[in-house]
């Protein structure tokens, strides 16, 4: 018997130990990250850093780089990928939740479809922009001057999807269009071929029957760059 015992306790001696990763630095990293990342995000933010199991299999590392996955929210619950920039090599997700107390826009009052909408029609309510829509709007340049795309009640949050560009240029209308380049600017006239919004692509048929294509400018010009 004390030969077996000696035997067995030789064994467990020589069979390596599996060094496992810190958990410590690596949630210590990604809080280092969300620091500099969330800067310039609007109102008071805080975030809450999942950490990796004590008993994971990773290899110890002493060097991470933090990202995002493409397409995530700067807040809300996601992921980060951590990467050892050691050895070990290893790739990991941890998953984070940042919140954003911040004023977002709501309707004043009714907006009928169509409407255009002024400062008198918004307000601001204070929130935790994580538990919202990831298009809702927090300031008021993005709202004004834009249209309802369809009816907004009284004291809705305002998204995104909610509001359309003016209508700038309709179909038929005599345009001006101004074509652009390194040291020079030429100004046409056309009919537009049809209705465009600020920023959208507008055709427009020239005197010469060219058909030239162009960006839908906010004073109603197509600006058209070479």
């Amino acid at each position: 018997m004390r030969t077996l015992l000696f035997l067995l306790t030789g064994i467990l001696l020589i069979l390596p130990v599996h060094a496992r990763q810190d958990p410590a630095p690596v949630k210590k990293a990604i809080e280092n990250w969300l620091k500099v990342q969330t800067k310039g995000l609007p109102g008071q933010v805080s975030w809450e850093v999942g950490g990796l199991d004590p008993g994971n299999q990773l290899g110890p590392c002493g060097s991470f780089d933090i990202s995002r996955p493409a397409g995530a929210r700067p807040w809300g619950r996601t992921n980060v990928v951590v990467r050892c920039l050691g050895e070990a090599g290893w790739r990991v997700h941890v998953p984070v939740h940042v919140r954003v107390k911040a004023d977002y826009l709501i309707s004043a009052r009714p907006i009928p479809q169509g409407q255009v909408v002024s400062a008198d029609d918004l307000a601001t309510e204070l929130g935790d922009l994580s538990e919202l829509p990831g298009s809702i709007l927090t300031d008021a340049v993005l709202a004004v001057g834009k249209v309802a795309a369809s009816s907004i009640p009284a004291g809705r949050p305002l998204r995104a999807d909610m509001l359309k560009s003016q209508t700038v240029i309709r179909q038929g209308q005599t345009v001006k269009v101004v074509s652009r380049g390194p040291g020079f600017a030429v100004a046409n006239e056309g009919r537009a071929l049809a209705n465009a919004q600020e920023g959208q692509v507008a055709q427009v048929r020239l005197g010469s029957g060219q058909v030239a294509s162009g960006v839908a400018k906010p004073d109603g010009t197509v600006e058209v760059s070479y």
